[in-house]
């Protein structure tokens, strides 16, 4: 299944500076503050946090079902941006990515959130469940993703500019 139109990004403009937030974004530790969906994130080695290469587990919560997923750096460039894949439980494979990116201008910056299901995505769906609608359930994560960015963008700005 062609998953290339599953993609989104979404814009905010804090009152704080890129290095700021960017530090707030890539301590993946906060992401609980942040997420409605991820609850927690734990880096595999402390000493490589945030840094291009890492690796993390985050603990996902929906309703009643919860999940870890294996995800690691892609682009920490510190106050342009952060990006990462999740590559599910097992960290096997690249499945979703997701991004931010900064720009700062007369005393804010622009947040840009971004994601994007990869090409292995409804293969890993497919592998899980044989029985899954793999379409569905794609168009279920593409809307969870669009109102999750939307409510991760406003936290980023409640906790940054508080």
């Amino acid at each position: 299944m062609d998953v290339s139109r599953y993609q989104h990004s979404e814009s905010i403009r804090i009152k704080r500076s890129a290095a700021d937030l960017y530090a707030i974004v890539s301590d993946l530790t906060r992401m609980g503050e942040l997420s409605p969906v991820c609850t927690s994130c734990t880096w595999d080695d402390t000493a490589q946090a945030a840094k291009e290469g890492a690796w993390f587990t985050g603990h996902n919560v929906v309703d009643d079902f919860e999940w870890d997923t294996r995800s690691r750096v892609i682009s920490a460039d510190p106050g342009r941006d952060f990006t990462f894949i999740t590559c599910g439980q097992k960290g096997d494979g690249d499945y979703v990515q997701w991004g931010y990116a900064f720009e700062e201008r007369d005393g804010e910056t622009t947040v840009t959130e971004s994601w994007k299901l990869l090409p292995a995505y409804s293969g890993f769906i497919a592998a899980d469940n044989p029985g899954a609608d793999v379409k569905a359930h794609i168009e279920g994560m593409a809307a969870m993703a669009r109102d999750g960015i939307r409510d991760t963008l406003a936290n980023l700005k409640r906790v940054a500019e508080t």
